[in-house]
């Protein structure tokens, strides 16, 4: 990856460095977070995207509000990260990453009680770090597990941005993708543009082209007619919620790709972390979807689409349910046609 989607600069008194997505490919940009409040906007506004990156910004977050408080004592500081944490959370609804990491900031915070403020800013820039360089880790682990999935000479349609801008550095998805092509696979992707934000077209194809790998750039309502004419052998997207029995949240228009690959006899893979997964939700049914402004439909790009006054209807992420899954692609390995039980009996291995 050439350039580090996101990265703490300094010591306990720096700041969160990322690049600015909503500019990309046309500029790349980096701005830096100073406090909780610009790191939240950077979160809501899409500027930093993708469940496991979301999940490393709000614990950076984190270290961002506890070096602003001004508390005098260990249960001071840990009191005002709690609150930190809890607006960090207000960010976006979906991504199960998100809360994960919030969740673990505030166990290293709540273990570290007993000591002075400075030593829990340390303990908690070490763990926000931790949590990146984890995930680096697990998102080679991931390539490496699919990879075996892709087949020399394969093509891959794709959806959204579920790559190096959505992690660490590596991605799962298209991680997938990178390590097939790493072992000398010849791969070449269909990348949907991912409306209404073009995610797809601006990011992934970036990513792709950066990495030397074939991609075409398809409309998202082309993706059928690909499947139809037999130039697509797998589907592989990312994922941003799976619940304990499988179902998937994920970009919206992820769905529809899952339909139309079974109609084709595709095989459809989700690729994701063991963080992704929230096994207190039983199914897709209670995965909370978030809204966005009807104005990235309307005027997205500060261009006026459609009519003003007209209504919109934009879910950020729509539910496959877990019957339409292939298989879906961890660190720890594969979970094969993915049920309550197979997931379960997954984690059991994953924590021996």
């Amino acid at each position: 990856m050439p350039v580090r989607t996101i990265e703490w600069v300094g010591e306990t008194d720096g700041c969160v460095r990322l690049i600015d997505q909503t500019l990309l490919p046309v500029e790349t940009r980096f701005i830096e977070c100073k406090d909780p409040g610009t790191l939240w906007e950077a979160i809501k506004s899409l500027r930093v995207r993708g469940a496991p990156a979301i999940g490393i910004a709000a614990a950076m977050g984190v270290v961002l509000g506890a070096q602003k408080s001004q508390a005098e004592t260990g249960a001071g500081l840990v009191s005002d990260v709690e609150r930190c944490a809890d607006y960090l959370a207000t960010a976006r609804p979906t991504a199960a990453n998100l809360f994960w990491a919030l969740d673990r900031m505030r166990r290293a915070a709540r273990e570290s009680a007993e000591k002075h403020p400075e030593e829990i800013r340390h303990r908690l820039l070490a763990e926000a770090n931790t949590i990146l360089e984890e995930d680096r880790d697990i998102c080679r682990r991931i390539g490496r597990n699919g990879a075996e999935l892709i087949h020399d000479g394969d093509t891959v349609l794709t959806h959204c941005n579920a790559g190096s801008l959505a992690t660490a550095d590596y991605g799962t998805a298209l991680g997938v993708i990178y390590a097939a092509h790493e072992q000398g696979k010849r791969v070449s992707v269909f990348a949907d543009e991912t409306r209404p934000l073009l995610q797809g077209a601006r990011l992934t194809t970036w990513e792709l082209m950066q990495r030397g790998i074939d991609v075409t750039l398809i409309c998202d309502n082309t993706a059928g007619l690909v499947m139809k004419e037999d130039k697509v052998n797998l589907i592989l997207v990312g994922a941003d919620r799976i619940a304990a029995n499988g179902d998937t949240a994920n970009k919206v228009g992820t769905y529809s790709l899952a339909v139309l690959a079974g109609e084709h006899d595709v095989p459809f893979y989700v690729a994701a972390p063991l963080s992704t997964f929230d096994l207190d939700v039983d199914c897709g049914h209670n995965i909370p979807i978030e809204q966005r402004s009807g104005e990235e439909i309307t005027c997205g790009f500060g261009r006026r689409t459609a009519p003003k006054g007209v209504k919109t209807y934009s879910p950020a992420f729509d539910v496959t349910p877990g019957y339409h899954i292939t298989a879906i692609i961890t660190e720890h390995g594969i979970i094969a046609r993915p049920t309550t039980k197979g997931i379960s009996e997954h984690f059991a291995e994953a924590n021996k």
